[in-house]
C-alpha cells in the first residue's frame, strides 16, 4: 500500500526532494483513500507546512525532535528495549524479515528506523501489513501523544499510523491527551511495563509475497507511484 510509502517518507528529513514530492503523496492518499478524514486533513497540514515553511526551519525542528533524546526518536526498539542486549536479537529478527520479502537495507540506518519500517509494510499484503504495524501499536501511540503536547504537525503520521492498525486500545489512549502530564521521564518506564510481557518481534512471513530488490536505499520510499520491482529467480 502506497499510503505507508508517503507517511514513511513524511519522517524522513525535510530536503528538498522531499518537499518536491508533495503533490505527488498528494495524490496517493486521495487514490487510495485509506486514512480517515480527520487523520487525512491532518497529513495534509503537515505536507502543506513543508511546501510553506523555509526549509532551515523544518529541518532544525525535525532534528530537535526525532534526533535528540529518547522519547520521541524514530528507533522503535529504543522505546521497547533501549540499552539492553535484548535490543540486538531484535534487530536481527527485524533484519531476517525484511530479507524474507526481498528487502536489503542499502541506506546507512539501524532496521529498527521508523521510516525503513514503513516502507517494509507497504510490501507486504494488506493483512500482513496490518498485522505487523499493529505489533507497535502501542509504541506509535505513546509518539502521537508525545508529539501531540508539543503542538508537534508530525503527530499527524503516528495518529494516522495508530488507525491504520485496528488496535482499538492504541486508538482509544490517543483521546484525553490534555489531563496527561508530560514528566521528566515522558512515560519511558510505562512504555517498557506495557511491552514486557508482551515484546515486539518481527519474523518472517511469506518471502514470495513481495520485494524490493537490492537497492532500497534512504529515498527509496519517495517512488510512490511506481510498484516494487520482482525479485529475480
Amino acid at each position: 500500500m502506497r499510503t505507508y510509502k508517503v507517511l514513511s517518507a513524511l519522517l524522513g528529513y525535510p530536503d528538498q526532494e522531499l518537499i518536491a514530492a508533495a503533490d505527488a503523496m498528494r495524490a496517493v492518499l486521495a487514490a487510495e483513500d485509506r486514512l480517515p478524514a480527520a487523520s487525512r486533513a491532518g497529513v495534509g497540514r503537515l505536507i502543506r507546512r513543508l511546501e510553506t515553511v523555509e526549509p532551515l526551519t523544518l529541518q532544525e525542528e525535525y532534528v530537535a525532535l526525532f534526533d535528540r533524546g529518547r522519547s520521541t526518536s524514530l528507533h522503535l526498539f529504543e522505546h521497547v528495549h533501549g540499552e539492553s542486549r535484548d535490543r540486538g536479537q531484535a534487530m536481527v529478527n527485524l533484519i531476517e524479515a525484511y530479507r524474507a520479502h526481498g528487502l536489503d537495507i542499502a541506506a546507512r540506518e539501524l532496521p529498527d528506523y521508523l521510516p525503513l519500517f514503513l516502507e517494509f509494510v507497504s510490501l507486504v499484503s494488506a493483512e500482513e501489513a496490518r498485522a505487523t504495524l499493529g505489533e507497535t501499536a502501542h509504541i506509535l501511540a505513546a509518539l502521537a501523544i508525545r508529539l501531540k503536547r508539543r503542538e508537534s504537525a508530525y503527530a499527524a503520521v503516528f495518529d494516522a499510523l495508530v488507525r491504520l492498525t485496528g488496535d482499538r486500545e492504541a486508538i482509544a489512549s490517543l483521546t484525553g491527551i490534555a489531563d496527561a502530564s508530560d514528566g521528566a521521564s515522558d512515560d519511558a518506564a510505562a512504555l517498557d511495563a506495557a511491552w514486557e510481557e508482551e515484546p515486539v518481534t518481527f519474523g518472517p512471513g511469506d518471502a514470495a509475497s513481495s520485494s524490493c530488490g537490492t537497492a532500497c536505499g534512504k529515498w527509496a520510499n519517495v517512488d510512490f507511484i511506481a510498484t516494487p520491482a520482482k525479485q529475480e529467480s
